[in-house]
């Protein structure tokens, strides 16, 4: 992945604590909880993988319009940076 070290960390948080709901939810289902609760989790952990994925294409963002592409790659071009952030709406 593309960014320095903090985007990446920052990136990496979001997406374990992602897992960690994702496996409240499973154990959830498996216990037999209210759907109310069960949704209400699921939904947070959408809201956490959407939160790391834009962070992801910010991240491409600033690179791309800084001319800093890390080395031995080229930056994203406009189209592909509307297409990562399409993909996540």
């Amino acid at each position: 992945m593309v960014g320095d070290e903090d985007s990446i960390a920052l990136v990496l948080n979001r997406l374990r604590r992602a897992h960690g709901q994702l496996a409240g939810v499973i154990s959830m289902i498996e216990q037999g909880r209210d759907c109310k609760d069960v949704v209400t989790q699921l939904a947070a952990v959408s809201r956490a993988l959407d939160r790391a994925g834009f962070k992801i294409v910010a991240t491409g963002l600033r690179e791309c319009l800084s001319g800093q592409a890390p080395e031995g790659t080229t930056p994203m071009t406009e189209a592909e940076l509307e297409k990562l952030f399409l993909a996540l709406a």
